[in-house]
């Protein structure tokens, strides 16, 4: 049952650089008291990220805090409010818009991808809905794994200004196995929303980005979320990212065109203007409550790696510390790294992200961040 329909419940050498921003009551300000979100970045930090920043939000305040370096072997200090892309987080986006179409009676959750797309996903199309892609229930193989950019450090220098159609990377990642029968209960992959950014073109004759922005954006006056198509760059104040392909030796790969990427992990976002995105979308702004029932009525997700994770139509639900759950979706796009949480109310968010792979317990650092202060926990 969704929610409308139940009750809402390492270091690298680098001098660091701290802020924390409250609208609401001093606290931090007390003698000896390190404040709780300054702490929880801190400890993200030191699982070997070059910077990362957050921002938590609830009706009274807003709160931000951040470490590291906006650029690695410098004192540059990470922007306030700086732009990042969101990876994955892009894909609650897509679903919104998707949900809208539905809502609106342009198409249905069961609608097979062979309505929309005819000979697209080939035989396959006949039995994959617009809902098992939106849940990752698919069994379409992921096509990130045949990006040579994503993959090596030489594939990048190759091929971070490559632009690829989503017909291409359709075609791409069928040149795969698809999943075994048994692993179709839920599986991630990245080309179930590539296909439903083509169906979003089909139904209203714009494209993914054009609906995401007239759809979405806008009305909620994200000013600092962009879709930068083929664009290589990151628009305005932000940190460098870097990975290491996984061989111990970062680069910077800031530069990408985030075209392999389009309706699955493509947006570049602030923690701002992603705490009010997920704060309206749970309040109902974006959606009406049976497609909001929709989006939150979770399965199991194993493969994300963490106990009890659920996910629902580009949502997941993961529990809290303090009992309960809470709804966001984690997002990765080459060196930026980032995790959105919101109360099912809609009325507390944490965002945070980082600006390079980390290691083994960087994940698990910034879930905790998140789990943590949407509790609203204070010592």
């Amino acid at each position: 049952m969704g929610v409308s329909g139940r009750l809402r419940s390492v270091g690298l050498g680098l001098a660091a650089a701290l802020l924390v921003v409250s609208t609401g009551p001093p606290a931090a300000a007390m003698p000896g008291r390190v404040d709780p979100l300054r702490r929880y970045v801190e400890a993200v930090h030191r699982t070997g990220v070059v910077g990362v920043a957050a921002e938590v939000t609830s009706p009274h305040s807003r709160e931000r805090a951040r470490a590291g370096a906006a650029r690695r072997g410098t004192a540059l200090p990470m922007p306030q409010n700086g732009r990042f892309r969101i990876g994955s987080a892009t894909k609650t986006f897509t679903a919104a818009v998707m949900l809208q179409l539905v809502g609106e009676g342009r198409l249905s959750l069961d609608d097979t991808v062979e309505k929309w797309l005819p000979g697209v996903v080939r035989k396959d199309g006949r039995r994959v809905t617009v809902r098992q892609l939106l849940q990752h229930t698919s069994g379409i193989p992921d096509v990130l794994p045949r990006i040579p950019a994503l993959n090596s450090a030489a594939g990048y220098r190759a091929e971070r200004s490559r632009s690829y159609t989503p017909g291409e990377l359709v075609r791409l990642a069928l040149g795969q196995p698809p999943a075994a029968a048994a692993e179709r209960a839920w599986s991630y992959s990245n080309t179930n929303y590539v296909l439903a950014a083509m169906i979003i073109h089909r139904v209203t004759g714009r494209s993914w980005a054009q609906e995401v922005t007239r759809r979405v954006i806008r009305p909620l006056d994200l000013r600092q979320t962009s879709v930068p198509g083929a664009s290589a760059s990151v628009p305005g104040p932000h940190a460098r990212s870097y990975s290491t392909f996984g061989t111990g030796t970062a680069i910077d790969v800031t530069v990408l065109d985030p075209s392999m990427a389009v309706g699955s992990g493509s947006l570049v976002s602030t923690t701002r203007d992603l705490s009010r995105f997920y704060s309206a979308l749970l309040r109902g702004r974006l959606l009406g409550p049976a497609q909001l029932d929709e989006m939150t009525t979770t399965v199991s997700a194993p493969e994300m790696g963490l106990p009890g994770v659920k996910y629902g139509l580009g949502l997941g639900e993961l529990p809290l510390p303090c009992g309960g759950t809470y709804f966001g979706h984690p997002g990765e796009l080459l060196g930026y790294r980032s995790w959105s949480g919101v109360t099912a109310d809609g009325a507390r968010t944490a965002v945070v992200y980082a600006t390079s792979d980390g290691g083994q317990g960087t994940r698990q650092a910034m879930s905790a961040l998140v789990g943590e202060e949407l509790c609203g926990s204070r010592p």
